[in-house]
C-alpha cells in the first residue's frame, strides 16, 4: 500500500468518525432530548398527566428492545453503511411523524416508532469505531461519538423549547425540522465508504459474519450479559431522571427556562468530560476502575437531587452529568474489547447490551414518576438506588487484556 493510500485512508476514517458523531447529534440525541423540554407544551396541548408523560418518554427505549439486537446483527452481517443509511432515512420519517400526534395514544405510537428505527444506529456507529480505529485509539474514538451524543443532548435541551418552538410556531414544527435533518444525514451515509482500504492490523477490517454465528458467539459470552445488566440500571437511572427533572423543578416553582437549563447543564458538563475520560481510559491499565468511579458520581448526583434546592440542584446536575457520556464511551469500548468479540461481533454484542439497557430505560420513568404522588423528590431516590444496585456487577467482570490495557 502506497503512502498516499495510507494517508487517504487515514483521512477517510476521521470523516467516518465525524459523520458518526453528527449522526448521534442530529439523528438520535437532539430529536430525543427535545421531548423532555417540550413535554410541558405537549402535555398542555394533548391533555397529558405526569404518569402519561413518563410512559411516552419510556416508549423510545421500550421500542428499541425489540430491534436493537437485530440492528446489531444486521450491521455485522451486511455492514454499517446500509444499516445506517436506511436507519437515518426511517428516523427522519418516524421523527417527523411525532409532530402529527393528537393524543396520548398517537404520541405513544409515534415515539415507539421513532425508538424502533433509531435503535440500530448506536451499535452500528460504535462498530464503525472498532473497524476504523486500533485498540490504542478505540477509547478516544468512542469518546468522540459519545461527545457527539452529548452535544446533541445539550443542544436539544437548550434550543428545542426556548428557541426553536417559538421560532417555528410550535412543538410540531420542531419535530418536523429534526426529521428533515435526519434524512440529509442518511444521504451522507449513502455516499460514504464504510470500510478501510488498508488496515494496521487484520482486526480493523470489516468482516461480514453469518447471523447465526454472530448470535451464538455473543449469547455464550458471560461478560456481555454482565455488562448489559449494569447498563440496564444505569440507563434506567439517567432516563428517568432526565425525563422528570424539568417537570419536577417547575412544579416546585422554578421558571421554565431555568428548569430546562438544568438539562442543558447536565449535557454540557457531560460534553466537557467525555473526551478526557475516554483519553484517560486508553492510558490506564483498567477501564473498570473508571466505570466504577463514574457510576458512584452518577449515583451521588441523582441521589442529591432528592434533597437539593437552589444552587445545590446545579451542583448535583454537574456531579452526575460530567461523567455520564464519558461512562458510556468507556463502557462501549469495554464491550468491544471483550475476548472473542472485537469489531467482527461488536454490532451484535452492543445490540444485546443495549437491549437490556432499554428495558431499564423504558420501565423506570413511569415507575419513578408514579412515586411523585407520594413525594415529589422520591423518584430520584428510586433512580439512584437502581444505579447503585448495578455496582455489584463490576465485581463479576474478570480482568481481560485488550490491545493496550485491561478493563
Amino acid at each position: 500500500m502506497s503512502m498516499s493510500g495510507i494517508n487517504s485512508g487515514s483521512k477517510r476514517r476521521w470523516f467516518v468518525l465525524g459523520l458518526g458523531a453528527l449522526t448521534c447529534t442530529f439523528v438520535v440525541a437532539m430529536p430525543m432530548m427535545s421531548m423532555p423540554v417540550l413535554f410541558d407544551e405537549i402535555a398542555e396541548d394533548l391533555g397529558l398527566n405526569i404518569v402519561q408523560v413518563g410512559t411516552v418518554w419510556g416508549m423510545v427505549l421500550l421500542a428499541g428492545m425489540f430491534v436493537v439486537l437485530i440492528g446489531g446483527l444486521l450491521s455485522d452481517r451486511f455492514g454499517i453503511k446500509w444499516v445506517l443509511t436506511i436507519a437515518c432515512f426511517l428516523a427522519g420519517v418516524a421523527g417527523a411523524s411525532r409532530g402529527l400526534s393528537g393524543n396520548f395514544a398517537t404520541l405513544s405510537a409515534t415515539l415507539f416508532l421513532f425508538g424502533l428505527v433509531t435503535a440500530s444506529i448506536p451499535p452500528s456507529i460504535h462498530k464503525a469505531c472498532g473497524i476504523w480505529f486500533s485498540g490504542r485509539h478505540l477509547g478516544l474514538a468512542n469518546g468522540v461519538i459519545a461527545m457527539g451524543m452529548a452535544v446533541g443532548f445539550t443542544l436539544g435541551a437548550m434550543l428545542s423549547s426556548t428557541v426553536l418552538s417559538p421560532l417555528l410556531g410550535g412543538w410540531q414544527n420542531v419535530l418536523f425540522l429534526y426529521g428533515a435533518i435526519s434524512v440529509v444525514i442518511g444521504i451522507l451515509w449513502l455516499i460514504v465508504r464504510s470500510e478501510p482500504e488498508y488496515t494496521e492490523s487484520s482486526t480493523e477490517q470489516e468482516s461480514f459474519v453469518p447471523l447465526r454465528q454472530a448470535l451464538s458467539r455473543v449469547i455464550r459470552t458471560k461478560e456481555v450479559w454482565i455488562l448489559g445488566l449494569i447498563l440496564m440500571g444505569q440507563i434506567g437511572c439517567i432516563q428517568g431522571t432526565l425525563g422528570y427533572l424539568s417537570l419536577y423543578l417547575q412544579k416546585i416553582g422554578w421558571p421554565g427556562a431555568s428548569a430546562d437549563g438544568t438539562l442543558a447543564a447536565f449535557h454540557a458538563t457531560s460534553m466537557l468530560g467525555v473526551l478526557p475520560l475516554a483519553f484517560l481510559s486508553d492510558r490506564l491499565r483498567s477501564r473498570k476502575i473508571l466505570l466504577i468511579v463514574a457510576s458512584l458520581m452518577i449515583i451521588l448526583g441523582v441521589g442529591l437531587l432528592s434533597i437539593a434546592d437552589g444552587a445545590l440542584v446545579w451542583v448535583s446536575v454537574v456531579i452526575a452529568g460530567i461523567v455520564r457520556d464519558g461512562f458510556m464511551a468507556v463502557f462501549i469500548t469495554t464491550v468491544i474489547e471483550i475476548e472473542g468479540i472485537g469489531p467482527a461481533y461488536a454490532g451484535t454484542a452492543m445490540g444485546l447490551v443495549m437491549t437490556l439497557s432499554r428495558l431499564g430505560g423504558s420501565v423506570s420513568p413511569p415507575i419513578g414518576n408514579s412515586l411523585a404522588g407520594i413525594n415529589p423528590s422520591l423518584p430520584f431516590v428510586f433512580w439512584a438506588s437502581l444505579a447503585a444496585a448495578t455496582l455489584a456487577g463490576f465485581f463479576f467482570l474478570r480482568q481481560q487484556n485488550s490491545t493496550s490495557n485491561e478493563y
